[in-house]
């Protein structure tokens, strides 16, 4: 296959954004991350975008038809990928695709999610609702918020499978939190958060579907925010004047969908298409997950970094809690996960989480991330960005351009 490179990234602080609407979202992302590149809008020759909620949340599909009112983004390729929380993943495949396919030289993946209203407020209860679609109808009676119920019974069965403790599992977050406190564009940003703090129940920590274990601090956050990525092959960085350190090469990639009952599935703990997508994107790229030096995964709760720990081969089958009590995972670790801050810290808009995730792992190989949480010597960087009950996987291995 051609070489398929990124060469620019973009994103709004994650949080509240307020009186901004979706199509001004759209908007800033994409001309923003133009004006980084100091290029016009008719270099792009695709566009792929997500923005999971807005049809729902927002009373609004057909998300290209809005970015095609940005000046110079009319009568372009371009589609919306629906994936659930992987939907930006998707959409920079989308991308890929159409590069791979000939069809296009230079294109932009943009997500963007706005979860709260003009005063930056939630209405929660709705949120639950409308995230509870991408489970399946058989496991949404009974639950008030489905997401969070699925995952509380996900981290209990973990529990008792490898003998984990809630304090074991308490050392996801506040890792996360801390790397989130160094990163200005994080919705925790400033934050603290220590081993206490997730273990007692007071103020707004509390379980969120007793008797299971799942607790506030262990939940990702409602944020509004948007992240626009651009991709290249090597056709189109002849188009564009981007130096050489800053090209970013897209070594592999892997997508895999799991069946979305988690109720029906014999390997909960073990999702065979997550597993698959890490082989298939670690084997274009020619390298094992040892190779890895650093990692964004989906830590839409706290489960998930210790499970994300073993799907990307960091630890062993039922390590992957240990792999943060032993300070592995921190950023002076082994491979260090969720730099960013992940979806605990940074914060999590769904359309725009599987773009932020390659994005800021961009922004590690070329050094544009703030001192305090820059990796050295990186010598792969991975992404692992799921939507729904880990079924929908979406892998990428990047790697320095050579």
């Amino acid at each position: 296959m051609k070489n398929i490179y990124i060469v620019g990234y973009h994103q709004s602080p994650f949080g509240k954004l307020y009186d901004t609407t979706p199509e001004a979202m759209l908007r800033d992302a994409a001309m923003g991350l133009l004006e980084k590149l100091d290029a016009p809008p008719d270099l792009v020759d695709t566009v792929g975008l997500s923005g999971c909620c807005t049809p729902l949340l927002n009373d609004q599909l057909l998300l290209s038809g809005l970015l095609a009112q940005a000046p110079g983004f009319g009568c372009k390729m371009m589609d919306t990928a629906e994936n659930a929380c992987s939907s930006g993943g998707q959409a920079i495949l989308n991308v890929i695709y159409r590069l791979l396919a000939g069809v296009a030289d230079i294109g932009m993946a943009v997500g963007i999610e706005k979860m709260r209203d003009e005063r930056g407020k939630m209405d929660g209860k709705r949120i639950g609702r409308v995230l509870g679609y991408a489970s399946h109808p058989e496991q949404r009676p009974g639950k008030l918020f489905v997401f969070p119920h699925i995952f509380a019974e996900i981290m209990d069965l973990y529990m008792k499978e490898h003998g984990v403790t809630e304090e074991d599992l308490a050392h996801v977050p506040v890792t996360f939190y801390a790397n989130a406190n160094q990163n200005p564009m994080a919705q925790m940003h400033g934050h603290r958060l220590g081993l206490e703090d997730v273990l007692t129940i007071e103020g707004i920590n509390r379980y969120i579907a007793p008797p299971l274990p799942l607790k506030t601090y262990e939940c990702s956050q409602v944020s509004d925010g948007y992240a626009a990525i651009m991709l290249s092959t090597e056709a189109g960085l002849r188009k564009l004047s981007v130096p050489p350190e800053r090209v970013v090469r897209v070594a592999g990639f892997g997508q895999r969908t799991d069946p979305l009952n988690v109720a029906t599935r014999p390997d909960t703990l073990r999702p065979r298409g997550a597993f698959q997508a890490v082989r298939d994107a670690t084997d274009m790229a020619g390298v094992t997950t040892q190779q890895i030096s650093l990692a964004e995964v989906h830590d839409c709760f706290g489960i998930m970094g210790a499970m994300s720990a073993e799907i990307l081969g960091k630890a062993a089958y039922g390590q992957g809690a240990r792999y943060f009590v032993e300070g592995r995972a921190r950023l002076d670790g082994d491979c260090p996960l969720n730099t960013s801050g992940g979806l605990i810290g940074k914060g999590h808009p769904i359309g725009a989480t599987g773009i932020a995730m390659p994005g800021w792992c961009y922004q590690q190989i070329v050094g544009d991330v703030p001192p305090a949480l820059q990796v050295k010597s990186i010598h792969h960087a991975a992404t692992f960005n799921i939507g729904g009950p880990i079924c929908a996987s979406v892998v990428f291995v990047l790697r320095g351009a050579d």
